[in-house]
């Protein structure tokens, strides 16, 4: 038997903002809060332990030193591309240069504290 990941934990100044920016970017909920500040967000209806990561996004005032070493991929699931650019940069998103040429099939972004996430090319179909 295998692993599997069940959540991804980002250490953020804000994890109201970030729970925020996160749940409109994957139409995910809030799941749990801990007296901490930490927030645990995740898809409706499966929590926990479902096919998809929940993301919990812990209070942290340490300063973050330099780039992470990991990111995070998204793709649509019900526009194209450019659609989902525009409602990513509305929501607080921002472009990032990450040495990029323009040849690239996807957005490098960055969300509202500066972790950087890719925004690919391929639409996808919804979880659940």
């Amino acid at each position: 038997m295998a692993c599997r990941i069940t959540e991804l934990v980002i250490d953020t100044a804000d994890p109201e903002r970030l729970a925020a920016f996160w749940s409109e970017v994957l139409g995910y909920v809030e799941l749990d809060r801990d007296d901490d500040g930490t927030i645990e967000i995740g898809p409706p209806d499966a929590g926990f332990g479902g096919l998809q990561p929940t993301l919990v996004l812990s209070a942290s005032s340490e300063p973050r030193k330099g780039k992470l070493p990991l990111h995070i991929d998204v793709n649509a699931t019900d526009r194209d591309q450019d659609a989902e650019l525009e409602r990513l940069l509305a929501l607080g998103a921002r472009h990032v240069d990450i040495g990029q040429t323009g040849e690239e099939s996807w957005y490098p972004l960055a969300d509202p504290e500066g972790n950087e996430f890719c925004l690919l090319r391929s639409r996808v179909q919804p979880a659940g």
